[in-house]
């Protein structure tokens, strides 16, 4: 007769697991001697043997006792529902490592491949990486809203930050970012913005900016993520208003080009 460290020892298990079984009833408890130990004969060997064997097979242990009392026939059909579980079970965690390899992609969270070839290519111009995030967080939003139009709004944005100019841009926001609000070198940005502005708007017909219409909502929270990222936002919008231009993620012109 075997003591529970014995049992557990010849089954290759702790004896931990040997009372997690008895606590779930797949194996009996036996009664305690007159010294008030529980002895374990070979059968109990044996049925422990037969639990680990299921258990680390990967059969739910609310499942061992049915399997260890099942005919051959049933053995066979729940051995087969339970292989299809597993190969279900490995597909989801496969597509969870993928995931995983993708969130250690960076850019590659919640961006299509598009978005993430165009900010690999603002990496290129040597545009500041603080701009880059903010870009980043930016395309967060609007592909989760719009994932359709996102291939046709790279490929603007590709063809935009060609643009020496745009480029630039980016620098001076980069640049302005530490500034205090009331920096007497912001107007001139303000001034550079809206030159940027009206070049472009030349180029854009009415059927182009209708393409790109964003909801309001969607608007405002783009518009957030600038505000936030720069102390000097709020200011430099006033300022573009001063210039005729309203909003940052969807400008209009409000007053005529002087």
């Amino acid at each position: 007769m075997l003591t529970i460290s014995q049992l557990a020892a010849y089954a290759g298990v702790t004896v931990r697991a040997v009372r997690h079984y008895h606590a779930k009833g797949l194996l009996p408890e036996p009664e305690r001697d007159h010294s008030g130990y529980r002895r374990y004969d070979a059968a109990a060997v044996v049925e422990l043997i037969r639990i680990k064997t299921l258990a680390e097979a990967g059969v739910p242990l609310s499942r061992v006792q049915e399997l260890l009392t099942a005919d051959e026939e049933d053995f066979a059909a729940a051995i087969e529902e339970i292989d299809r579980r597993l190969r279900s079970e490995i597909c989801e965690r496969q597509r969870h490592r993928e995931r995983v390899t993708e969130l250690a992609a960076g850019d590659r969270l919640a961006l299509p491949p598009e978005a993430v070839d165009y900010l690999d290519r603002l990496r290129e111009l040597d545009v500041p990486e603080r701009a880059i995030e903010m870009e980043r967080d930016a395309w967060i939003l609007v592909a989760a809203q719009i994932p359709d139009q996102m291939p046709a709004l790279m490929a603007l944005k590709r063809s935009q930050i060609e643009d020496p100019a745009v480029t630039a841009m980016y620098v001076d926001l980069v640049e302005a970012a530490d500034w205090d609000t009331d920096d007497p070198r912001l107007p001139a940005v303000a001034d550079r913005l809206v030159a940027m502005f009206e070049e472009d708007a030349e180029h854009w017909s009415e059927d182009q900016i209708a393409d790109f219409a964003l909801d309001d909502e969607l608007v405002a929270l783009l518009d957030e993520v600038f505000v936030n990222a720069v102390p000097f936002a709020r200011r430099l919008l006033r300022l573009l208003e001063e210039r005729g231009w309203s909003g940052w993620t969807q400008l209009q012109r409000i007053s005529p080009p002087s």
